[in-house]
């Protein structure tokens, strides 16, 4: 059965506004047209990715994208991203860590977890503007129709 091919929505956890918007005007002049559903809290985004009743069925036909920050005002990136791998309708969707956290058990921990990207934040705005085109590029393989 052929699957029609739908664009993949970007969730994007981060609680810093400054860096959200950074984030979001790099994806879009990476040329990634995605849409972008923001979340400043670990809670609004378990809530929209698992559903009020928390099973995450509501996302069992949604193509998505995780970007997820570790430092949230109210749990951390380690414990959404334990959640989504965990349950079986988000375990398979990609999760892009991009944080400023670089302890090397911090980011092992996330790959053990099942991240598919760990990207450290720089402060120098030119690496992060090339993180995000090479994520532009992730964005844009993601889009491929499956095939039957």
């Amino acid at each position: 059965m052929a699957q029609e091919s739908r664009p993949v929505t970007i969730v994007m956890i981060e609680d810093d506004a400054g860096h959200a918007r950074l984030i979001e005007k790099n994806i879009r002049r990476a040329g990634v047209n995605n849409p972008i559903v923001a979340f400043g809290t670990g809670t609004d985004a378990l809530v929209h990715l698992f559903g009020a009743d928390g099973s995450g069925e509501v996302s069992a036909g949604r193509h998505l994208l995780i970007l997820l920050d570790l430092n949230l005002p109210d749990m951390t990136g380690v414990s959404i991203l334990e959640k989504v791998k965990a349950n079986a309708h988000t375990k398979r969707t990609p999760v892009i860590v991009l944080t400023t956290t670089d302890d090397e058990r911090e980011i092992q921990r996330c790959y053990d977890l099942g991240a598919n990207v760990y990207i450290t934040k720089p402060v120098d705005y030119e690496g992060f503007a090339n993180a995000i085109r090479q994520l532009g590029l992730f964005f844009s393989v993601m889009q491929v129709p499956e095939t039957a």
